[in-house]
């Protein structure tokens, strides 16, 4: 089987899995915390070498404040339970913003920990604004090489996996996704079942990996 080196994860589903349990929305991020390291845990014995997620963006912080509240200690506590697995794990996001968890302030710099292992990438009050800034640079000539992009240090993604059943990227690491693959899942995320993953891998299979080629 063709495993794909990088994978993206979009959790998408959260606010209306809660709505549809009957509890408020912002109750649903704290049922996609055991998700995620699931996932992790399928994807590593898979043999991906690295995983991105997405936490929340920029945009989400216009958010209700409770709901903004709860995603934020979402990603703390997800965070802290992926840095418990042999990973080589990295916050990326606009620390400088109120938004970002001074929490995780120490992860955003690359560190291997428990021995090091899978690449994973965690986007934390993340805007593909943001990551792009250095486009707006004028001493930047056209078509160079942005050496100054903020997500410099995560790699080409070769298939992204959104849970939800939205079919857009909706900011996602726009310079690595340029040339990925992209499986919608219908189910909602807290509701993740591995053969989500499964049948995402099984479907990349079928595709022509041409890198524009």
């Amino acid at each position: 089987m063709r495993i794909p080196k990088h994978i993206g994860i979009i959790p998408d589903g959260n606010r209306r899995w809660a709505r549809r349990a009957g509890l408020p929305k912002q109750d649903g991020y704290a049922h996609g915390l055991e998700p995620g390291l699931e996932l992790l845990r399928l994807a590593r014995d898979a043999g991906v070498q690295e995983l991105t997620f997405y936490g929340f963006t920029t945009d989400n912080c216009g958010r209700p404040p409770e709901q903004v509240q709860a995603f934020s200690r979402a990603c703390v506590q997800a965070v802290e339970q992926i840095a418990s697995e042999p990973v080589s794990l990295l916050v990326t996001g606009n620390r400088d913003a109120p938004a970002f968890p001074q929490a995780l302030l120490p992860y955003t710099t690359r560190r291997d920990l428990n021995g090091g292992g899978t690449r994973v990438n965690f986007l934390v009050n993340y805007g593909w604004e943001w990551d792009l800034a250095c486009l707006n640079n004028p001493g930047i000539r056209r078509g160079a090489i942005c050496a100054q992009l903020n997500s410099r240090d995560i790699s080409r993604v070769d298939l992204v996996i959104r849970w939800g059943g939205m079919r857009r990227l909706s900011g996602f690491l726009p310079v690595q996704s340029v040339y990925a693959d992209f499986f919608v899942v219908d189910r909602l995320w807290p509701d993740f079942q591995p053969e989500d993953f499964f049948q995402a891998l099984q479907w990349y299979q079928k595709q022509d990996v041409t890198l524009g080629g």
